[in-house]
C-alpha cells in the first residue's frame, strides 16, 4: 500500500488541546469488523463488552518529565528533550537551537543542576552533574513531553493527566494514551465482574513520533522500543493463551509487546526485549482479540496496525465518521474499541 493512502484532512478544532473532564468520560466508538457496525457510547460503557473470558492487557509504562529548561552562561536559553539514558549522568538528547551550542558547552538548570555537552554528532549527548535522584529533579524543573500538536498555556497543568493511573515503571518520553481513558472506578468495577487486568512495560520513545516518510509503506523503517514482561505475567499469559482466552490489548504499545512476545521461543517469556514489529495491511495477527485504541495522525504506523486490525475500509469508514461526529483526536482524544 502507498504512504498517501493512509492521509486525511482533520480539522484542527478536533485536535484535543486538553483532556475530557473526567478519564472515563471521553467517547467511545465501537467498531465490529465483522460486521462493519459503527456505535457510538461513551467510554464506561467498555465494560460492557468485556466478559469473564476477556483479559485486559494495559501498558503500566510511567512518563518522566523530559523536557527541561536551562541557559549557557551567554545568556542563551535551551530547551532539553531527553530522548535515551546512556548510564547514570548520560543522556542522549534533542536540543534547540541545537545550533546554539557545542561540545563542552554547560547548560544551567539551576546552581546544583547542569549539563555539559559532551558529543554533538548524530545525536547529541549530555553529561548531567546533580546530587540527589535523578528523576526527582526532573520532577521538580522539567516539563511533561506534551506532544507538539498539544499547545498548552502550561504544560504542567496536564501533568497528571498526561499519566495513566496505572503507570508504574518509569521511563517514556510519550504517554501510553490509550490507557489515560482508565480511572480506579472503572478498574475496580472490572475487576469485580471477574475480568482478568494485566500488564506489561513498553517504554515509549520519541521515535513514536516520527512520520513514515516511504512511499511504499512496506519500506519503512521501524524505530525499536523496549519491553519487559516479568515471570508472574508470562505465567499468566502463557495460561490465557491455553485456555482460549480473548485478548484485550489496550492500546497499540500493549499489542506490538504482545504481537512481538507470542513469537518467543517460548510464547510469553519472561525478560527485557526489544521490538521492531511494524504492523500494517497485510499482517495476520497471532494473539490479540480487540484493540483499545485512540485516533492517530495521517500517515503514521499507528494508523496502519488499526488498519491492519479491522481492514482498511472500515478503518477509513470509521475516520469519516468520527470527524462528521466530531470526535476528539489525538492523545488526548477519544477512543475507539476495535472488536
Amino acid at each position: 500500500m502507498k504512504l498517501n493512502d493512509f492521509n486525511y484532512h482533520l480539522p484542527p478544532h478536533l485536535i484535543a488541546q486538553s483532556p475530557s473532564a473526567h478519564r472515563d468520560q471521553s467517547r467511545l466508538m465501537v467498531v465490529h469488523k465483522s460486521t462493519g457496525i459503527i456505535e457510538h457510547k461513551s467510554f464506561h460503557h467498555i465494560i460492557d463488552y468485556l466478559d469473564t473470558n476477556s483479559v485486559l492487557v494495559l501498558n503500566n509504562t510511567k512518563v518522566f518529565n523530559a523536557r527541561l529548561f536551562g541557559y549557557k552562561k551567554t545568556g542563551a536559553h535551551i530547551e532539553m528533550f531527553l530522548l535515551k539514558q546512556i548510564d547514570k549522568t548520560k543522556w542522549s538528547c534533542l536540543l534547540r537551537p541545537a545550533k546554539r551550542v557545542s561540545v563542552g558547552d554547560r547548560i544551567i538548570i539551576s546552581p546544583d543542576f547542569f549539563a555539559t555537552v559532551v558529543e554533538k554528532n548524530d545525536s547529541i549527548i549530555l553529561d548531567f552533574s546533580f546530587s540527589g535522584d535523578f528523576f526527582s529533579l526532573l520532577d521538580l524543573y522539567g516539563e511533561p513531553p506534551l506532544p507538539p500538536y498539544i499547545k498548552p498555556s502550561n504544560a504542567q497543568d496536564f501533568k497528571e493527566r498526561y499519566q495513566t493511573v496505572f503507570a508504574q515503571e518509569q521511563g517514556s518520553v510519550a504517554a501510553p494514551t490509550a490507557g489515560l481513558h482508565f480511572s480506579d472506578d472503572l478498574l475496580a468495577d472490572i475487576r469485580s465482574k471477574g475480568i482478568a487486568i494485566d500488564y506489561i512495560t513498553l517504554h515509549v520513545g520519541y521515535g513514536t513520533f516520527n512520520s513514515v516518510t516511504a512511499e511504499n509503506i512496506a519500506d519503512h523503517y521501524m524505530h525499536s522500543e523496549s519491553y519487559t514482561i516479568t515471570s508472574e505475567t508470562a505465567l499468566r499469559l502463557q495460561s490465557y493463551l491455553k485456555n482460549g482466552k480473548k485478548i484485550v490489548s489496550v492500546g497499540t504499545t500493549s499489542t506490538r509487546t504482545l504481537e512481538t512476545a507470542i513469537n518467543h521461543s517460548t510464547p510469553f517469556s519472561p525478560g527485557t526485549f526489544d521490538s521492531n514489529l511494524f504492523i500494517y495491511p497485510g499482517y495476520s495477527f497471532k494473539c490479540v482479540d480487540s484493540i483499545i485504541t485512540n485516533f492517530h495522525l495521517p500517515k503514521s504506523t499507528l494508523l496502519m496496525l488499526v488498519s491492519a486490525f479491522s481492514g482498511f475500509p472500515l478503518i477509513k469508514k470509521a475516520y469519516e465518521e468520527a470527524i462528521s461526529e466530531e470526535y476528539s483526536f489525538y492523545s488526548f482524544g477519544d477512543a475507539m474499541l476495535l472488536l
